[in-house]
């Protein structure tokens, strides 16, 4: 996978008959990925941060979906937190993606699945 740069871009996540594209936040920089979620009432989309192997989320305002990303873009876990939690960091994983809570079941983002992130050029 190449490297990513702050920006916007989509989320590709497959299924059937056609998949789900979702609006999406990169942040690969030190400062955006630090910022991420913090003092945010709610998220258009997702956010990913890359690289990236756990989080926190001390100081948000809403519960969150997480999912864990390999270096190939392979969700290895999916996780629910609450606002005022630590998430332990996950040795394969290369990249998280965090959405509203709820959000990437609805997607069908599950342990197994390969997304595609595809960026605004």
């Amino acid at each position: 996978m190449r490297r990513l740069r702050d920006g916007r871009g989509t989320l590709v996540v497959p299924g059937e008959p056609t998949g789900v594209s979702v609006p999406l936040e990169i942040a690969a920089s030190y400062r955006a990925r630090t910022k991420g979620l913090l003092g945010r009432d709610s998220v258009d989309g997702a956010i990913l941060l890359s690289p990236a192997s756990g989080v926190h989320t001390f100081r948000m305002r809403m519960p969150i979906d997480v999912a864990y990303l390999d270096r190939h873009l392979v969700v290895t876990a999916v996780r629910t937190m609450k606002p005022g939690r630590l998430g332990m960091p996950r040795l394969r994983s290369r990249h998280v993606l965090e959405a509203e809570a709820g959000a990437m079941a609805g997607w069908g983002l599950r342990a197994g699945v390969r997304v595609a992130v595809a960026t605004d050029a």
